[in-house]
């Protein structure tokens, strides 16, 4: 009797004891050895902060994909260390080491007199221990996958955890959140074949105990956390098809879907299985598609066909990456020097890159920035490797892939593609077949939808080539979405801008070459403020395909020629977007934009601030000393163009601040500044063509209504500069923009006449300034119609024709009959030869279209010129 007295008042009457429960009393040494244990694993702040709103509003069980001794004490121990939900009980695990002594004896003496007294032992799932340690606000552990699990399930039918908490989920109100994690030992992808490292010791993904003692002591900043997508089981089990379905189906589905998230999860941070060129290679050139293609081709050139597969291998050795984890981890570590060195800061919008990283579950990324500098595809992989996502495969073009830097390139994801595929069918097959397969792979891809950097800053017409292939592998099913990032990566000043200025004054582009990347150590001596990096919302071409009620399989070829043309528009607007405005490119824009050649800095500072105020409405982006000091701002862009001589500073100002000193631009310098000008000219552009149109009515009172006409002229006139907007009408941006010259004076309403306007005495002022923007590509097209008239049709070919019109440009600057040198621009010039043929002037000889051009063009000069 005495010894049953005692038992009871040891086990407090329970026998509730269990090696699955951590106690949270190990006792002084044991919690600091594993503090010590685990102080250098990384933990995501951002993701983690998400736990502590779960906590409050379910129960939080934690879901891994390996059963795993190490992680369960490692969730333990940090999550409780940070005041996190931390998993006290887990599922199926027995934990002896780290447990008290007190506590594991009445783990055995509770087994004991269980035993005695009902010949079994005590189960945690029968006894609902669990359930009411769960309701009473712990957290809990599972794992998916171990070596006994599904034996145990399946065959002894002993309790499914999954079963167990959708039955527990059934009995009760407040949701259970399933928060899959992941544990990375290295951020390098798993090799599809194993090394001898892996089969003694493990893979990375699975590591066995000595590598991952050995990563943990040697290497703890290599191992990091990454918490998925919370999974409401309230929720899942509302779904219509889980709801007729049995419990066992429910779990089994649940277990299914959970690990298919935690596989594209671990995929969207390391990237997909990474096969060797040679096994690429192998896949690529045996598949049946291009075997076929090539029998055909070597029948139809009447050539043997073994021929035919030399030449497809010598394509793709020419095409393909050969991505290596050691020489991405070095440029790594270059970048990191080159920002912190040589530039003022990296300013990136993280929580769009998260929902990017989520969005990267549903199909492959197809990563496309803006083109300013070389460094672009550097920084944006940099970025993305640094924030626990893959490095993406880039196309770079042919002339990069020289020695040395082709194969450096190469080894960090570059794959090369020639400029024109024209005349090379086999080529042409072999490469869409390699984009076919790195997408059937599940890599992520960078490329250019401007072709090349862009010279004039502001972003190019879409080159739709390569977009094109995508969405054809897409078509035939390589994967299940095409997810489309736009992306604006931004200087505060770039590094080719001298380069940029001797090719857009008609100079020729030098052929990159190791000389030209010895030259470029001069580059590394100066600083070149600040990078921006603003990812766009991602375009799902699977959902935008279900919101227009379209399929690829069901459109003719006309129309996926029309939709590709759509959505690579669709993806350049939605860069312009989310540009990031820069003092630099403001104070650029209101130096050149001044009406008079010399300007006080009160007369500078008004301008910026009329530009602002257009801005602020239309709610750009700015940068952050745009946001936070403003006048500070603009007088650090001055100091820094006076030091490069792109203005000078003629007088004065008072006391020691610049108020009422004078200014004027060095001309030789205009076309740089025009470059400057150019990186936000996107937000004042349907401003501008706005401005233009009310300007062009001649009258102080127009209405909404008179402006459409005008301008639908500009925007197909300056269509070759500008993108159109796919989603929205010039009758749209007139409206806005009205609205917005009403917010800053410009304009006021008819007190009683509806949609009629009248022009302020300051708002002609303004309009000018708005208007000024599009001076340089009217004096442009100008030049360019001047020479049509005196050139007879096919007299001469583009290229001669552009030194001519390069020529006659040049002599009518000295002439003074234009007044801006950066309308000396030669590709503003071949944007108007393109234009004028397609519309119908190829010569003096079409006199009709040269004459309505002529006149259409004089009236805006006219009233552009101040």
């Amino acid at each position: 009797m005495k010894i049953r007295e005692w038992i009871n008042r040891v086990l407090k009457d329970t026998h509730n004891y269990y090696l699955c429960y951590l106690t949270g009393k190990t006792g002084f040494l044991s919690s600091w050895i594993l503090r010590l244990f685990f102080s250098g694993i990384k933990l995501n702040k951002e993701q983690a902060s998400t736990l502590q709103k779960l906590r409050e509003e379910g129960i939080v069980v934690f879901v891994t994909k390996y059963k795993s001794k190490f992680e369960y004490l490692f969730y333990y121990t940090r999550y409780n260390r940070a005041g996190l939900p931390c998993p006290e009980i887990g599922f199926d695990y027995k934990v002896f080491m780290w447990q008290p002594l007190s506590h594991l004896f009445r783990v055995f003496l509770s087994c004991l007199d269980s035993f005695f007294q009902s010949i079994r032992l005590p189960d945690p799932y029968n006894s609902k221990y669990i359930e009411e340690e769960l309701l009473n606000g712990r957290s809990a552990l599972l794992s998916l996958v171990e070596k006994k699990g599904f034996y145990r399930r399946f065959v002894k039918e002993k309790t499914d955890p999954i079963q167990y908490l959708i039955e527990m989920q059934q009995s009760i109100e407040r949701p259970i959140y399933l928060v899959p994690l992941l544990m990375f030992f290295s951020k390098k992808p798993q090799r599809s074949t194993l090394t001898l490292k892996d089969i003694l010791f493990g893979t990375e993904e699975k590591p066995g105990k000595i590598r991952r003692l050995v990563t943990l002591f040697k290497n703890p900043e290599k191992i990091f956390v990454e918490i998925s997508e919370p999974v409401n089981l309230k929720n899942c089990l509302k779904v219509t098809e889980n709801m007729e379905r049995s419990v066992e189906y429910q779990s089994l589905v649940l277990r299914r879907d959970l690990l298919v998230q935690i596989n594209r999860h671990r995929q969207s941070t390391i990237g997909p299985t990474l096969k060797s060129r040679e096994e690429l290679k192998e896949n690529i050139l045996t598949n049946d598609r291009l075997q076929n293609f090539m029998v055909n081709h070597s029948e139809k050139r009447d050539i043997p066909v073994q021929q035919v597969h030399k030449e497809a291998e010598a394509c793709f050795d020419e095409i393909a990456a050969g991505y290596s984890s050691v020489i991405i981890e070095i440029f790594v570590g270059i970048i990191r020097w080159i920002i912190k060195s040589r530039f003022e800061g990296l300013t990136v919008n993280y929580d769009m890159l998260n929902r990017i990283k989520n969005m990267s579950k549903k199909g492959p990324l197809i990563l496309i920035p803006c083109h300013k500098s070389h460094i672009d595809y550097l920084i944006l992989s940099y970025i993305l490797y640094t924030n626990n996502m893959p490095c993406p495969l880039v196309a770079a073009g042919k002339n990069l892939s020289f020695w040395p830097i082709g194969p450096i390139f190469r080894g960090c994801g570059a794959f090369f593609i020639r400029r024109t595929f024209k005349g090379a069918m086999l080529y042409s097959k072999v490469f869409v077949e390699y984009i076919f397969k790195i997408l059937e792979e599940g890599f992520n891809i960078e490329f250019f939808i401007e072709g090349g950097r862009s010279r004039t800053g502001k972003l190019i017409l879409p080159k739709l080539g390569l977009l094109s292939i995508l969405l054809n592998a897409f078509k035939d099913s390589a994967c299940d979405d095409l997810v489309f990032v736009p992306i604006y990566i931004g200087y505060d000043r770039v590094m080719e801008e001298s380069s940029y200025l001797r090719e857009i004054e008609g100079g020729q582009k030098e052929p990159e070459s190791i000389l030209q990347i010895i030259r470029a150590r001069k580059f590394l001596k100066k600083r070149y403020g600040k990078i921006y990096v603003k990812f766009h919302e991602p375009i799902s071409i699977k959902d935008l395909l279900a919101q227009n009620n379209l399929s690829f399989q069901d459109m003719t070829q006309k129309e996926r020629n029309a939709m590709t043309r759509n959505l690579g528009h669709r993806i350049i607007n939605s860069i312009n977007n989310v540009t990031v405005v820069t003092p630099h490119a403001l104070v650029a824009g209101a130096l050149l934009n001044c009406a008079q050649k010399r300007f006080s800095y009160n007369q500078l500072m008004s301008h910026v601030e009329i530009y602002m105020n257009c801005l602020m409405f239309q709610d750009a982006n700015l940068a952050d000393t745009l946001m936070f000091d403003p006048v500070h701002a603009v007088d650090h862009v001055l100091d820094a163009y006076i030091q490069r001589k792109f203005i000078e500073q003629i007088s004065p100002g008072k006391g020691t601040g610049l108020s009422d000193a004078q200014f004027k631009v060095n001309e030789s310098k205009r076309p740089i500044l025009e470059y400057y000008k150019n990186n936000s000219i996107a937000f004042f552009i349907p401003a501008s063509f706005t401005a233009l149109s009310i300007l062009a009515k001649d009258a102080f009172q127009f209405s909404a209504s008179d402006l459409h006409s005008e301008y639908n002229f500009l925007q197909d006139l300056f269509k070759n500069e500008f993108a159109y907007n796919v989603d929205k009408t010039p009758e749209h941006f007139v409206r806005k923009n009205i609205k917005t010259f009403i917010n800053d004076a410009i304009l006021m309403p008819h007190a009683t006449i509806p949609d009629t306007y009248n022009l302020t005495s300051a708002g002609f002022r303004k309009l000018k300034l708005f208007s000024a923007f599009i001076k340089p590509y009217f004096e442009s097209y100008w030049i360019v119609l001047q020479s049509f008239k005196q050139t007879e049709q096919n007299s001469l070919n583009t290229k001669d024709f552009l030194k001519k019109i390069q020529a006659r440009g040049n002599r009518m600057y000295r002439n003074n009959e234009i007044e801006l040198k950066e309308a000396l621009s030669k590709i503003n010039y071949n944007n108007a030869v393109n234009f004028f043929i397609a519309h119908g002037i190829k010569g003096a000889e079409d006199t009709g279209q040269i004459k309505f051009y002529t006149e259409a063009i004089r009236k805006h000069l006219n009233h552009l010129r101040l």
